[in-house]
């Protein structure tokens, strides 16, 4: 299935976050715009009923018509403030509104004359105690000189029937009986918009495809300004339009860069499961291309092909192990059947006889002790035995097991000589015995006669040493590396020889690693070798350890 694909996965995921983005990116674009288109709109709204609310208050009436008296009268005619009203205290250069004459009793007071309506000093009978329509005691006459059309001219100018400019229009809801005025553009019906409380401020509706703006003014009077939106909402639509186009085209560009880019990535991946089917088929020296080390898929490379260099290097050692394990047991078999058949060929006497099994049993014995190496290398292997053991004094161990070994010294003309400081170490004593015995073994084979083989323990504050060094022949420089490597001899014309199969040093490394130790050598040619022990210092003493586990 495509999904199973980690391309097609990665592919879809991309496409997933592009879509998103982009929705939410078109989307907010479009909101922007449409906000942005609205704000404009209403601005030029405000601006024109503005306009007609100042044209309908200063621009519709005869001469000397004051603006900011409330509707019903001007000063000296019907319904109106007496003439005098408006002068002011002290004459011309005197307030403007100046103290009204004496109009009589408050409001709620009886009213007559003196000073009542029709009285002396009272106003007029017919003058209005409130500028606002609902406080008035009926409708005001409307003056025989009040034009029929409220709006001037220049206000009318902002609402052309042709031109650029033409869509908008207005509507006025004017004089004391609120009567409507509208332009040639407007909707048939126009409903006059509902006033909150005495709300003077610009407010603004959406009704039937139109925005309005639209105020009251002091008086009650409305004043309305509006225009169509079908050209903002197709202007809308083309931006929209315009903004998905615009998305498909860098999604079709994301998702093909996204494949090329998932591509090359999943690249090295595919050349990885080429090379590991390769190497599952048998072929072992393949190796990965690493490309650069830098990023990730070069790092998993290089850890692929370090496991993959040493997974070929064991295969290798474990083929020569089993070439050179039948080569050494071979050797021991022929001569074991050789002998007996030999025995066997003819009559002999009790004595040929006896040296014949003799034979046979050395031969038996040496296989028994190849077979114990090869038993303690797999032990070894397995590692399955690795748990500390108690604190025990690694000189004590050194000098019992190089006592054991003088006599063969001697056989060889060498002498076997101590420098051992008491050092405690925590382990195997049989495992640390096997190491000392191998590596004395060695040096007695291999050292030249009347030569010196000298044993010596030391420690440090954190480590404890052991060292086996002889003054022999030495090792050559390039046997070194491979000295502790299973079934390997410097000299290699001495298969078998005597029982050396070239584990011993192979079975020491394996020992010393697993008491979490280090063993290494140092040989110059014609000088003799020595090879140092390395291993971690005890925790507690010999005497404590054991008496804290008895």
């Amino acid at each position: 299935m495509l999904t199973d694909s980690i391309r097609w996965r990665m592919q879809l995921w991309l496409g997933i976050l592009l879509i998103g983005m982009l929705v939410a990116f078109g989307a907010t674009s479009w909101q922007l715009e449409k906000d942005e288109r609205i704000r404009r709109l209403d601005d030029e709204l405000a601006k024109r009923c503005a306009a007609l609310g100042v044209g309908v208050r200063t621009g519709g009436g005869p001469p000397g018509w004051p603006a900011d008296l409330p509707p019903g009268g001007r000063p000296g005619g019907p319904g109106g403030p007496p003439p005098g009203f408006g002068k002011g205290r002290g004459g011309p250069e005197g307030d403007r509104f100046g103290p009204p004459p004496d109009f009589g009793p408050a409001r709620g007071a009886p009213v007559g004359p003196p000073g009542g309506k029709g009285g002396p000093g009272g106003p007029p009978p017919d003058f209005a105690r409130s500028e606002f329509p609902e406080e008035r005691d009926g409708p005001l006459p409307i003056p025989p000189d009040m034009p029929q059309d409220r709006v001037p001219d220049d206000v009318k100018a902002l609402f052309p029937e042709k031109g650029a400019v033409a869509r908008f229009y207005y509507s006025v809801w004017v004089n004391h009986d609120l009567r409507q005025q509208k332009s040639a553009l407007a909707p048939e019906y126009v409903p006059m918009p509902s006033r909150e409380g005495r709300s003077t401020q610009m407010q603004f509706r959406d009704r039937d495809g139109m925005r309005e703006a639209y105020h009251f003014t002091e008086r009650g009077e409305c004043v309305l300004a509006g225009r169509p939106l079908q050209s903002d909402f197709a202007a809308i639509r083309n931006s929209a339009m315009r903004l998905s186009l615009t998305g498909l085209v860098v999604l079709a560009v994301g998702l093909g860069g996204g494949w090329v880019l998932t591509s090359r990535s999943i690249r090295p991946i595919e050349q990885i499961a080429a090379s590991a089917r390769r190497i599952s088929e048998g072929d072992l020296s393949e190796r990965i291309p690493e490309g650069r080390r830098g990023n990730e898929l070069g790092q998993l490379a290089m850890v692929l092909n370090s496991t993959f260099a040493k997974l070929e290097d064991s295969f290798i050692q474990q083929k020569r192990f089993t070439s050179d394990a039948s080569h050494e047991l071979r050797t021991p078999l022929t001569v074991l059947i050789t002998e007996t058949q030999a025995a066997l060929s003819r009559e002999r006497s009790a004595g040929d006889y006896r040296e014949a099994l003799e034979g046979n049993l050395e031969t038996a014995r040496e296989m028994k002790k190849l077979t114990e190496a090869l038993l303690e290398l797999a032990r070894l292997d397995a590692g399955t035995d690795s748990a500390r053991g108690l604190p025990f004094d690694l000189a004590e161990v050194a000098g019992k097991v190089t006592n054991k070994l003088r006599t063969l010294a001697e056989q060889r003309s060498i002498r076997l000589l101590q420098d051992l400081q008491p050092v405690s170490v925590n382990g195997s004593p049989e495992r640390l015995g096997l190491v000392i015995s191998n590596l004395t073994e060695n040096a007695i084979f291999y050292g030249k006669r009347f030569g010196n083989i000298t044993v010596s323990t030391w420690e440090t504050d954190e480590n404890v040493f052991l060292r086996v060094a002889d003054d022999g022949p030495g090792i050559a420089p390039e046997d070194l590396p491979h000295l502790f490597d299973r079934f390997y001899r410097a000299d290699k014309s001495r298969t078998g020889s005597r029982g050396r199969y070239g584990l011993g040093l192979a079975i020491c490394r394996g020992l010393v690693e697993a008491e979490d130790g280090v063993i290494s050598v140092e040989s110059v040619k014609g000088e003799g070798a020595a090879f140092t022990v390395k291993l971690p210092k005890a925790t507690a003493s010999p005497g404590a350890g054991l008496e804290g586990n008895s």
